[in-house]
């Protein structure tokens, strides 16, 4: 490989924030031990699984983010908090990005083929939900849930994955995944409030405010933790899942304090360190309790 594209891939890398892969994958893997378990597959069969459900969830996120930062170049380029992303800034051509976009496109899909037939059917429909978002902030207010939905389908995804079918109770994780990524996009998008005004741009701070955003935020990630509860008791998990809960709460009024209305300076750590640990934390509790003998 030359430097030239190493140096390439790196960017496009950065560009569609590759680390931040870790706010599904963890919840789309606890989706898929909670399957494995009782599901009569041998380990070996699973483990095949998990490590096709890891490409699928990477290729998915990976086709979703550079498709967005092409679609949305050039209000990037018109807003001064994002106007030196890649795009905007010339580093990567909007041709390589399409080319990045099909790639990975692509490999979701063979990934679903690998898995089973259903993921396979399924794949141009989660393309669309995960493509289509970048589009919806143009139209209509509730793009913060689209986006929420468009990673809440991951646990969906995974448990259809290991199991051939979708059944009910995985649908509250889905749903709570989807709320508690529109309650932190609310929040994230408290820093474009002025802009997205000036351009009319929907989303929840310009609609109602800074202030009201974050009372929104608050008020789907409580909603989330009661879906948690919910989910725990349907699947019968044990005292470490309730556990997994409490941190996961924790962790979001941490998140929560670290943003006010008139100081959004710790936006970013809000967003990206505090619901990393969530994802992560989640899944290792709950993996635990599954898998605790």
């Amino acid at each position: 490989m030359s430097l030239e594209l190493f140096s390439k891939i790196r960017t496009v890398l950065k560009m569609i924030k590759f680390e931040h892969s870790v706010f599904a994958l963890p919840f789309a893997l606890t989706a898929a031990v909670l399957a494995a378990r009782g599901s009569g597959l041998a380990w070996a069969d699973v483990a095949a699984k998990f490590a096709w459900i890891v490409v699928a969830m990477v290729a998915a996120r990976s086709a979703a983010m550079a498709f967005n930062r092409v679609a949305d170049a050039e209000i990037d380029a018109a807003n001064p908090r994002t106007r030196m992303r890649e795009i905007p800034a010339g580093v990567i051509s909007k041709s390589f990005t399409w080319v990045f976009v099909a790639f990975w496109s692509g490999a979701l899909m063979f990934a679903a083929y690998m898995l089973n037939p259903l993921c396979f059917r399924l794949s141009p429909v989660a393309l669309a939900i995960v493509l289509g978002y970048s589009y919806t902030k143009r139209f209509t207010v509730f793009s913060h849930l689209v986006l929420g939905f468009a990673l809440g389908i991951a646990p969906a995804a995974a448990w259809i994955a290991i199991r051939g079918s979708l059944d009910w109770p995985i649908l509250l994780l889905a749903a709570a995944v989807t709320l508690w990524t529109a309650g932190f996009d609310i929040i994230y998008s408290c820093q474009d409030h002025d802009f997205d005004r000036e351009v009319g741009l929907h989303s929840v701070p310009a609609r109602l405010g800074i202030r009201n955003s974050l009372l929104v935020s608050r008020g789907l990630h409580v909603a989330m933790i009661g879906l948690l509860v919910w989910l725990s008791r349907v699947l019968g998990l044990g005292g470490l899942s309730v556990a997994g809960i409490a941190v996961v709460a924790a962790l979001l009024v941490y998140e929560h304090s670290l943003v006010r209305a008139d100081d959004l300076s710790r936006v970013n750590a809000a967003f990206f360190t505090v619901n990393g640990f969530v994802s992560v934390l989640f899944f290792v509790f709950w993996a635990a309790d599954v898998l605790w003998v």
